[in-house]
C-alpha cells in the first residue's frame, strides 16, 4: 500500500504530539545536581593543627550541606566526591563532577599558615590567575595533593605544583563559568559574614587543578584557619561545623533560586531564615526577607518562604491588606520579601517602607510595592528601593493573577508604540 505524503505527515504530527507532553515533563524535571568535595582524605590530612586534621574538618561540614540539601531540596542530586575518609586524586574529583553532568562544584577545604602565624576568617576561591604571592601560596598548598598520586606527572602533564612558571597556564585560559563562579562565590562569602559571622576574607582568584578541570560553575571554599588556635576549635565543633554548613547551604540555595528564575521566571526554592531554622529541628524550613532578580549582574534570588514568627502578638496583625488588582489591564509591581506567615505592619524586614502590599501564593504571603501599570514608573521605583532591597525584583499581574512578566512587558511596550 503506498502512503501519499500528506498522510505521513499527519502521523508524525500525531506521534510528536503523543510523546510531546512525557519529553517536556522529563526535560523540566531535571534534578539540579551538585557535587561536594571534601578536600583531601586518606593518607592526605591536608592541613594539620594542633589537635585536628583539615580533612576531617572538610568532611564534616561537606556531609552537613549535603544532609541540609537532602532534607530539604526533593529536586536536588546530591553527589559527594568522598563521603568517608579515602583519598581521592584531583583529576578524579573533577571527573565525578564532569560525569554527573552537574550544575555546581563546591569543594570544601581549610586554610593553613606556616610559622605560627595566625589569621582568621572563611575565602571563597574562583579559577583564575593569583594576583600576589599570598594567593599563590593557597593554591599551591591546594594542588600540592598532587604530589600523593604516583603518575602525577604523566596525568597533570608535567605540572608542578611548587614551581611559580606552572602556573602561568592559568594567565590565558578561558573559563566561561567565571561569572557565575564569581557571583556564588559572593553568595557564600555573604553567608559566611552575616550566617556564620565569621571575619569576611573576600573572593580571590588562583590557580586550583580541581576547577580547573570542572566544566560547570565552580569554588573551593577555605573555612578558616586551622593554624589559628581558636578556629581550629570553633571548626572542629558540632556547633561551628553545622553553623559553617547552614552558610553554604543558604549561598547554595539564593544561587539555586536565582538560576531558575533566570531560566524559567519562576522558583519553587524556598530559603530558610535562620530563627525558624532554631525553631525546627528536624528541618530548615523558613523565610526571611526575599531576593530575586534579573537585569546585568543584579540576578539574585528570590529567595525565602518562612519568616521569623512576630515576637510581640500585638503587633501580629499583616500589614495593608491583600492585593486586589482585578483590573483587565497589567498591574507591575515590585516584590520585596516573602514570608510564610502575615507580617505586622512595623516588621524590621520591611525596613520602614509604607504602603506594602501582599497577595498569597501556595500558602506564602509575598509583599509587593508600587503597583503600577506603567512598567517604566515602577522600573524607576525599584531602583529607589535598591538600597534597602537590592533583590527585589518585578512582577505582573492581570486580572488579578500573576503573568509572565516577560510577556507583560512587551505587550506594555506593544501598547505604548502604538
Amino acid at each position: 500500500m503506498k502512503l501519499n505524503r500528506p498522510y505521513i505527515v499527519y502521523i508524525c504530527i500525531c506521534l510528536w504530539l503523543l510523546f510531546l507532553p512525557s519529553c517536556t515533563s522529563h526535560l523540566w524535571g531535571k534534578d539540579f545536581v551538585v557535587v561536594i568535595d571534601a578536600g583531601h582524605g586518606g593518607h592526605d590530612p591536608g592541613a594539620i593543627g594542633k589537635t585536628a586534621k583539615e580533612k576531617n574538618i572538610n568532611l564534616n561540614v561537606a556531609l552537613k550541606v549535603g544532609n541540609l540539601i537532602k532534607r530539604n531540596c526533593d529536586d536536588v542530586k546530591v553527589i559527594y566526591t568522598r563521603s568517608k575518609d579515602v583519598f581521592i586524586p584531583l583529576a578524579r574529583r573533577a571527573e565525578i563532577a564532569n560525569n554527573a553532568k552537574a550544575d555546581l562544584f563546591i569543594s570544601i577545604h581549610t586554610n593553613a599558615l606556616a610559622n605560627n602565624r595566625t589569621a582568621k576568617g572563611a575565602s571563597t576561591w574562583t579559577l583564575g590567575l593569583a594576583k600576589s604571592d599570598a594567593n599563590l601560596e593557597v593554591a599551591k598548598r591546594e594542588n600540592s595533593v598532587i604530589l600523593y598520586e604516583s603518575d602525577y606527572q604523566t596525568r597533570y602533564a608535567g605540572f608542578n605544583p611548587n614551581s611559580a612558571e606552572s602556573y602561568i597556564i592559568f594567565e590565558f585560559m578561558q573559563d566561561k563559568y567565571m561569572e557565575q563562579s564569581v557571583h556564588l562565590a559572593s553568595l557564600m562569602q555573604k553567608q559566611f559574614r552575616h550566617t556564620c559571622k565569621r571575619a569576611d576574607r573576600g573572593v580571590h582568584q588562583a590557580g586550583f587543578l580541581v576547577l580547573k578541570a570542572s566544566a560547570m560553575p565552580s569554588i573551593l571554599i577555605e573555612l578558616g584557619f586551622i593554624s589559628t588556635p581558636e578556629e581550629e576549635r570553633y571548626l572542629s565543633s558540632e556547633a561551628g561545623a553545622s553553623t559553617m554548613a547552614k552558610g553554604i547551604y543558604h549561598a547554595f540555595l539564593n544561587y539555586k533560586r536565582e538560576h531558575e528564575i533566570r531560566l524559567t521566571g519562576v522558583s519553587k526554592t524556598i530559603i530558610p531564615t535562620e530563627r525558624e531554622e532554631n525553631d525546627a529541628p528536624a528541618i530548615a524550613q523558613k523565610d526571611t526577607e526575599s531576593v530575586t532578580a534579573p537585569q546585568q549582574k543584579e540576578l539574585l534570588a528570590e529567595a525565602k518562604t518562612k519568616p521569623a514568627s512576630v515576637t510581640k502578638t500585638t503587633t501580629n496583625r499583616p500589614i495593608a491588606s491583600q492585593s486586589t488588582t482585578n483590573d483587565s489591564e497589567i498591574t507591575f509591581k515590585i516584590q520585596i520579601l516573602t514570608s510564610s506567615k502575615p507580617l505586622a505592619k512595623n516588621d524590621k524586614r520591611l525596613k520602614g517602607l509604607k504602603d506594602v502590599d501582599y497577595y498569597k501564593e501556595k500558602g506564602i504571603y509575598k509583599y509587593t510595592y508600587g503597583a503600577s501599570g506603567d512598567y517604566n514608573k515602577v522600573l524607576r521605583t525599584k531602583r529607589t528601593i535598591t538600597p534597602q532591597f537590592k533583590d527585589a525584583f518585578i512582577i505582573a499581574f492581570r486580572n488579578g493573577e500573576k503573568m509572565n512578566v516577560n510577556e507583560a512587558i512587551a505587550e506594555f511596550k506593544k501598547r505604548r508604540n502604538k
